[in-house]
């Protein structure tokens, strides 16, 4: 049996209603914002390590923790100032994915609960969003630590 059998002529009816007033989603469109976007955030982190490289004498392999540190304040502090909300309505995904979307996750659930106080609103909301991102990041350097660890012990590598 299909599902429309199963449909009242009332549902059907409104059915195709619903479906010649659905907005048509620009996926394309989108997609290419997400990517200009992302992309753009891309080449200020690597601008930023090349600072990192060239004015503080870090190399290619030590310059990526202090890049990584500089572009979530930023995207903090654009999100303080509600800039990055505007970004990441244009390019959806292609703001959300880089680290800058961490920074933005953390700091939007801290300024919407702040009124609540700094111990149980800004402290304890916000890292609902990336609370999940912190704990199974570290989990996982942990356990490919404690592999190494056991493979270097035991002479393999």
């Amino acid at each position: 049996m299909s599902k429309k059998s199963n449909k009242t002529p009332e549902q059907q009816q409104y059915e195709k209603l619903e479906q010649k007033h659905e907005l048509k989603r620009p996926v394309l469109k989108n997609c290419i914002r997400a990517f200009w976007v992302g992309g753009l955030i891309c080449i200020v982190g690597q601008a930023i390590t090349y600072f990192y490289i060239y004015f503080f004498n870090f190399t290619e392999q030590t310059a990526g923790n202090p890049t990584v540190a500089t572009m979530i304040f930023i995207s903090m502090l654009l999100t303080g100032f509600g800039v990055y909300d505007r970004l990441g309505q244009f390019a959806g995904a292609g703001s959300a994915v880089p680290v800058t979307g961490f920074g933005n996750a953390v700091i939007s659930a801290a300024i919407e609960h702040r009124t609540e106080g700094f111990v149980l609103g800004v402290g304890g909301n916000m890292f609902k969003l990336a609370g999940s991102v912190i704990l199974f990041g570290v989990f996982s350097a942990f356990v490919v630590a404690l592999i190494k660890t056991l493979l270097i012990i035991w002479g393999v590598i």
